[in-house]
């Protein structure tokens, strides 16, 4: 068998076998399959899309691309959550230690950005020593310890999707749903979580930009999951506008922190809730989702959350003192307000545009191992809906390039568009999706 043989047959639109997969994904991981071909693999599949069965038999070939971990030993059940990316989506630092405060173990291994979308790993390391490079024993250790990690992928956990993701993101192949399902999926599995949570975007900034696809896309991964013996539960929510203010790596490390003291913008926090609830009615801590709101808000309140969140930066190296005090976290030498130029409701704010436009300020990769500036980003001020005046600011750029500064000035403004009119607020979330 050989890898052009398996790329020329989904580039005409044939349905690859589990061996021929196997061979492929196998031969990537050890390097027997160079990059180039597998970027022509990748936009074979993004052109000509998967079968569920192929779907599914290149997810397990991922996840058993290295070990897969048995957690039961350290934690009986663990749950996990995971985004299909978005703008200022920085959920995950809220709900992971809210959930874990409220004695429900969750384990995550997370991903760096991809297109426009910031990655955990990104925003955690903001925080000066924060390690997101643990190994699988000192994953265990400290999930049976403090019953919280969030990590970047283990180099022994789902290679394959380590390797492929990081393809994906520089060879126009990220918005594939087979590819999508496979990195997500493959990801969980071999990570060992109990139960699974999947925040599916949906809009300009996501990557499904319709409902359509964003349904087929949760509907395949709760299938697949389902399949594998997890219970996984998906929410398609709306990634039309930028979640919550902050977008921007530091920026929103500081938007998560003064979430967990109580603060930060309602949309996000509703939306940490939501998340939060359905974690913990799938481990069981809650019957319903009124019991699973109050536990969240109850141990959000307490102050707990946030204790569990210092817990976790600390176990992992972290100095605490930047997140006691986020004005520590790296800052943008130019810092600019940038007015409205109109009154008049908000009617969009395109996600997809702020993204690139942070992207472009260095908040974001353009090609393969590019660094990051974590101080760089955007807060916008004003969601769809909201009454803005004149002149009053509208966006603020963090830059530490005048130029940078100026374009991501002119491409902000140029996202944002006004009515005369009351504009509909557009929902959080538009469908929960279960295994039947």
């Amino acid at each position: 068998m050989h890898a052009i043989d398996v790329i020329s047959r989904k580039r005409d639109g044939g349905e690859l076998s589990r061996e021929e997969i196997e061979f492929f994904v196998q031969g990537y991981t050890q390097g027997d399959v160079p990059d180039y071909q597998a970027a022509a693999w990748l936009m074979a599949v993004y052109l000509n899309g998967m079968t569920n069965r192929e779907t599914t038999d290149l997810t397990l070939s991922m996840a058993h691309s290295g070990d897969v971990l048995d957690l039961k030993d350290v934690a009986p059940f663990v749950v996990d959550k995971h985004s299909t990316g978005g703008v200022g989506d920085k959920v995950s630092l809220v709900v992971a230690p809210l959930v874990a405060a409220c004695g429900m173990p969750v384990g995550k291994m997370t991903g760096r950005g991809l297109g426009f979308s910031g990655g955990t790993v990104d925003k955690l390391e903001s925080i000066p020593g924060y390690r997101t490079d643990l190994s699988q024993v000192e994953f265990r250790a400290q999930l049976g310890q403090i019953g919280i990690v969030l990590t970047g992928q283990s180099a022994d956990l789902a290679p394959a999707d380590r390797k492929l993701y990081a393809l994906r993101d520089v060879t126009a192949t990220v918005e594939s749903i087979p590819l999508i399902v496979s990195s997500i999926m493959s990801k969980k599995l071999a990570a060992g979580a109990d139960a699974i949570v999947l925040d599916v975007k949906t809009g300009n900034g996501a990557f499904m930009k319709t409902l359509e696809d964003a349904e087929t896309l949760a509907e395949a991964m709760v299938r697949l999951g389902s399949q594998a013996g997890r219970r996984v539960v998906a929410l398609i929510s709306d990634m039309n506008q930028p979640l919550g203010w902050a977008v921007g790596n530091a920026l929103e490390v500081r938007e998560a922190i003064s979430t967990l003291h109580e603060s930060g913008p309602a949309d996000f926090r509703e939306h940490c809730m939501v998340v939060a609830a359905e974690m913990l009615i799938l481990g069981g801590k809650a019957d319903d989702a009124n019991a699973a709101l109050t536990l969240a808000m109850e141990t959000l309140t307490s102050g707990d959350a946030w204790h569990k969140f210092m817990e976790m930066v600390e176990a992992q190296g972290g100095d605490v003192h930047y997140i006691e005090e986020p004005e520590l976290l790296p800052q943008a030498r130019l810092i600019e307000p940038v007015p409205a130029p109109r009154s008049g409701y908000l009617a969009s704010v395109n996600a997809a545009e702020v993204g690139m436009a942070v992207v472009d300020l260095g908040g974001g990769r353009e090609e393969k191992g590019d660094p990051i500036d974590h101080s760089v980003g955007l807060i916008v001020h004003y969601k769809v809906g909201d009454l803005v005046q004149k002149k009053t600011p509208l966006f603020t750029i963090h830059a530490n390039d005048e130029e940078k500064l100026a374009a991501a000035r002119e491409r902000v403004l140029a996202a944002h568009t006004f009515s005369n009119t009351p504009v509909h607020r557009p929902p959080l979330f538009y469908r929960r999706i279960a295994a039947d």
